[in-house]
C-alpha cells in the first residue's frame, strides 16, 4: 500500500493519491491532473477511482479531466448534487482498491456535503483517514462558506453544530494511532489555525487540536465561529465549477491570448500587473494594478478580482507570463483573461518613493492605510490614527480614504501594499502622492 501527498504551497493544497496492486484512487486532486497521472504511470498503476470529499471553494479539482483520460469513477456524496457522472459515497459505503477498502464518513460541518474517507489494510485495521476541509492539524473547517453557494447552503451557526458532531461521533472515535491526511495547511483560507505540518494522527489531533478538547456543543460553535478570516470573492464561484466539472486544464490554458509584444490594452478593463515592485514602481500602465506573482497569487487575485470581470495580465517574462495563466486557471479564472502581455513600453506612470525618515518623524502629516485583515488590525495597529480597509475590500472601499493629505499604505510585510497602493492611486482622483511603505513597515513593526 502506498500513500503519495501532492503539496500545492500556494494554496496550501493536500491531495492523494492511494495504490495498491496496480490500483490506484485519488483524494481531491488540484486542476492540472498531470501529476496524478505521472504517478499511476510510474507505478505501473491504474486510476479507477476519484473522490471529492466536497465542492471545494478554493481550487478547481481535475475529477471530470481525470475521468474523461482514465475512465476512473467519480465519486461524492449525493448530497452535493453533482452535474458530473459519479457513484454516491456516502456514510459506510466501500471502495475495494487491489485488496485494501476505502470506507466513507458523512462528516458535515464544513459543508453540508462533506465527507471524510478511512483507509482500511488488508488485515481490515484502520490505516489513516482522508478528512477534505473537516479535521485539518491544529483545527477544523470554517462553517461560513456555504451560506449562499453549493447545490445545499446552510447558515455557519448550523454547520458549527454539525462539525462538532461530525469530530466528536466520527473522527474522534477512530483509534489513536490513524494518520490524518487533510486537504489542507497553513495557509489556507479554509481555517483559521491551521499547522504547518501536514500530517498528522487522531491521537495527536485529540491532544493538541484546540477544536477537538472537552467544551459543551454551545461553546464550540462560540469558539469556531470567532476570528474566521475573510471570504475570497472566487470561493462561491469555485464550488459552483466544481459541482459542475471544469474543463481539460491544458486545453483552457491554451486558449489564452499570448499578445504580441507592442499589444494595447482596451480601455475601461482592468489591468493586473505581476511584475515585481519596483519594476511596476518604476513604469506602470496607469490605473494597472500590482499584484505580483508570488506565493499566493491565485489567492489574491480571487480575493481582489471577482469571478465575472475580465482583465488583461502583465508579466515581466514568457517564463513569468506562463506562470501566472496557470496560476489564474487554479481557480479557474483563466476564461476571465482578455490578454496575457509583457512589459508594455508605452503610457507608463511612475510611483513615488516614501522617504521614509521623514514618514517617521511626520506621521500627522500622512493618511495611513493599513490594509491588513480586521483580525490582524485588532491585535495591534502599527500606527496610531491608521484607517483599517481590509485589501480584499480596497478596490470597493477606497473612496473612504481622506485625500487631504499625502496617503501611505501599509500591510504586514511589502507584498499585499503593493497592490494595496496601486489599487488606491487607480481608484482616487487626488493631487495627493500615494505611497508605498513596502518592506519598511517591518522595521517600524519592530520598532513598537
Amino acid at each position: 500500500m502506498n500513500v503519495q501527498q501532492f503539496y500545492d504551497k500556494g494554496l496550501a493544497h493536500a491531495s492523494y493519491a492511494i495504490e495498491h496492486n496496480g490500483q490506484v484512487a485519488i483524494v481531491d486532486p488540484g486542476r492540472d491532473p498531470q501529476p496524478y497521472l505521472d504517478f499511476a504511470s510510474s507505478h505501473n498503476a491504474q486510476i479507477v477511482a476519484v473522490i471529492e470529499t466536497h465542492p471545494h471553494a478554493d481550487f478547481v479539482s481535475s475529477h471530470m479531466e481525470l475521468h474523461s483520460l482514465t475512465g476512473a469513477t467519480i465519486y461524492a456524496s449525493a448530497l452535493v448534487g453533482a452535474d458530473y457522472p459519479h457513484e454516491a459515497f456516502d456514510e459506510g459505503a466501500a471502495i475495494k482498491l487491489g485488496g485494501v477498502t476505502l470506507i466513507s464518513l458523512n462528516t458535515p460541518g464544513h459543508s453540508p456535503d462533506s465527507i471524510s474517507i478511512v483507509l482500511r489494510d488488508e488485515q481490515g485495521k484502520d490505516h489513516a483517514v482522508f478528512t477534505g476541509d473537516t479535521l485539518f492539524i491544529g483545527d477544523v473547517g470554517r462553517p461560513d462558506l456555504r451560506e449562499n453557494a453549493g447545490n445545499i447552503t446552510a447558515q455557519r451557526e448550523e454547520l458549527a453544530r454539525q462539525m462538532y458532531r461530525s469530530t466528536r461521533d466520527k473522527l474522534m472515535k477512530l483509534p489513536e494511532d490513524v494518520l490524518v491526511y487533510p486537504a489542507h495547511g497553513a495557509g489556507s483560507l479554509c481555517g483559521k489555525n491551521l499547522s504547518t505540518d501536514t500530517v498528522s494522527s487522531i491521537g495527536r489531533e485529540l491532544r493538541e487540536n484546540y477544536a477537538l478538547q472537552p467544551m459543551s456543543e454551545d461553546d464550540f460553535v462560540d469558539v469556531l465561529l470567532e476570528g474566521q478570516p475573510f471570504i475570497p470573492k472566487y470561493f462561491g464561484f469555485n464550488v459552483g465549477l466544481n459541482k459542475q466539472g471544469a474543463p481539460s486544464f491544458e486545453a483552457s490554458v491554451a486558449k489564452v491570448i499570448r499578445a504580441e509584444i507592442g499589444a494595447t490594452p482596451e480601455p475601461g478593463h482592468l489591468v493586473i500587473d505581476t511584475r515585481p515592485a519596483d519594476q511596476f514602481k518604476a513604469g506602470h500602465l496607469p490605473g494597472a494594478i500590482n499584484l505580483m506573482d508570488g506565493g499566493k497569487f491565485e489567492t489574491w487575485l480571487g480575493s481582489i478580482v471577482g469571478p465575472q470581470e475580465r482583465f488583461y495580465l502583465i508579466a515581466e517574462s514568457e517564463e513569468a507570463r506562463e506562470s501566472v495563466i496557470r496560476k489564474a486557471a487554479k481557480i479557474g479564472y483563466e476564461g476571465n483573461i482578455i490578454s496575457a502581455m509583457l512589459t508594455p513600453s508605452f503610457m507608463m506612470s511612475m510611483t513615488p518613493i516614501l522617504q521614509v525618515p521623514t514618514f517617521v518623524n511626520h506621521l500627522s502629516d500622512y493618511t495611513i492605510v493599513d490594509i491588513r485583515n480586521a483580525g490582524e488590525f485588532a491585535d495591534g495597529a502599527f500606527f496610531e490614527g491608521a484607517i483599517n480597509i481590509p485589501l480584499p475590500e480596497l478596490r470597493e472601499r477606497a473612496s473612504e480614504i481622506p485625500t487631504d493629505k499625502p496617503i501611505v499604505i501599509h500591510c504586514a510585510g511589502g507584498y499585499r501594499s503593493a497592490a494595496g497602493s496601486s489599487i488606491v492611486d487607480a481608484a482616487l482622483d487626488t493631487d495627493q502622492p500615494i505611497f508605498d511603505l513596502s518592506e519598511a513597515v517591518k522595521d517600524f513593526q519592530t520598532a513598537h
